[in-house]
């Protein structure tokens, strides 16, 4: 009945994601390389959650 408050989790997910990007792009020209790729593996991470929820969906 209430659904509609109910918030997209692949929404909130791709968010989550381009916000760790830009992290690591912000990271990457301040020269911090271990920041950056770490910043990079928790986004790939957050790509992999994504992409399970797409084939949930489909």
């Amino acid at each position: 009945m209430f659904s509609f408050f109910k918030k997209d989790p692949l929404k909130q997910l791709n968010k989550q994601y381009s916000a760790k990007l830009e992290q690591a792009m912000f990271s990457q020209r301040n020269g911090d390389i271990k920041g950056y790729s770490q910043l990079t593996f928790e986004a790939e991470q957050i790509l992999d959650k994504i992409k399970t929820l797409e084939n949930k969906i489909t």
